[in-house]
């Protein structure tokens, strides 16, 4: 686990940020190039990827704050940051700040590693906490918006986005491996993975599971689905059923302190249920009105 990617001169550029920011620019570079190949007004289409982006990033922190199970610490942050365990602290045994790590401080109570105090935390992204499904709503509201806006033709600029949305996530969920969250369940298998705060338990890494799940969906996406469609919206429909798939089975593994409903289903896989049958039921509308490129 390496949160802090390089520390220079005492400022630390955080490694999950900085892979998120490399996944939002090979999806804007693929998409604009294929823009200028469609014929399209790239500016524009350019300028919905970056409001897509700002979009993005709001609708994910909303859902992580409200869905992925940690509402209360983000109130006991303000109030009582004691009762907020450090998850990634150095040690899961302290006596003294130091031994946490990182700004966290030391319960001499409890002998457990707590953050700094912060009424703020919920409104700061980059201190970690961006749920997926959040910002995909989000960012694909505005562009229904924006789009019809530009009359840039919306199942046209969907089946734009749909490979660099993978691509995107492909280095997001390699930065969620270096910043140590979107951990799995504990396993005794030589793939597991020991992320500091887990007393030395390996875990499975279902964040790499998911990244090279995702780069599997946009190869192809990319180089099967787009080269034969049969109509504009065929890519985008493609990428729900096959991206709801992939994220459910990864949902299987993954362990970390999230909503979770019957003890077993979780907030992503309830939300991918519908994308699914959503992009099976585009397809098929598709299919029937045989909407030709």
């Amino acid at each position: 686990m390496r949160p802090t990617l390089v520390s220079f001169h005492g400022v630390e550029i955080p490694a999950y940020f900085t892979l998120l920011t490399i996944g939002f620019g090979l999806a804007m570079i693929l998409t604009v190039r294929e823009s200028r190949r469609l014929g399209m007004d790239h500016e524009r289409v350019l300028d919905t990827n970056l409001w897509m982006v700002v979009w993005g990033i709001i609708g994910a922190r909303v859902l992580s704050v409200i869905a992925d199970g940690h509402f209360h610490d983000y109130v006991n942050m303000c109030i009582d940051p004691t009762k907020v365990h450090a998850l990634d602290a150095l040690t899961a045994y302290c006596r003294t700040a130091k031994e946490c790590g990182w700004d966290y401080l030391c319960n001499p109570a409890t002998h457990s590693c707590y953050p700094p105090k912060d009424c703020l935390l919920a409104f700061k992204p980059w201190r970690g906490g961006l749920a997926y499904y959040g910002g995909f709503i989000f960012a694909v509201a505005f562009a229904w918006y924006y789009v019809r806006k530009w009359k840039l033709g919306w199942w046209r600029t969907a089946d734009l986005a749909a490979p660099g949305i993978m691509l995107g996530l492909v280095c997001g969920r390699l930065g969620c491996f270096l910043n140590g969250c979107c951990f799995g369940k504990p396993t005794h298998s030589a793939i597991g993975v020991v992320f500091p705060g887990h007393n030395g338990v390996a875990v499975h890494p279902t964040q790499l599971y998911e990244s090279a799940a995702c780069f599997v969906v946009f190869a192809i996406l990319y180089y099967v689905v787009r080269p034969r469609r049969r109509a504009f919206g065929d890519v985008f429909a493609w990428m729900l059923i096959l991206y709801g798939i992939a994220r459910s089975i990864c949902e299987i593994w993954r362990d970390d302190d999230r909503g979770v409903f019957f003890g077993f289903i979780s907030t992503s896989q309830i939300i991918s249920a519908p994308l699914i049958l959503g992009g099976i039921a585009l397809l098929w509308t598709l299919r029937r009105t045989r909407a030709r490129i």
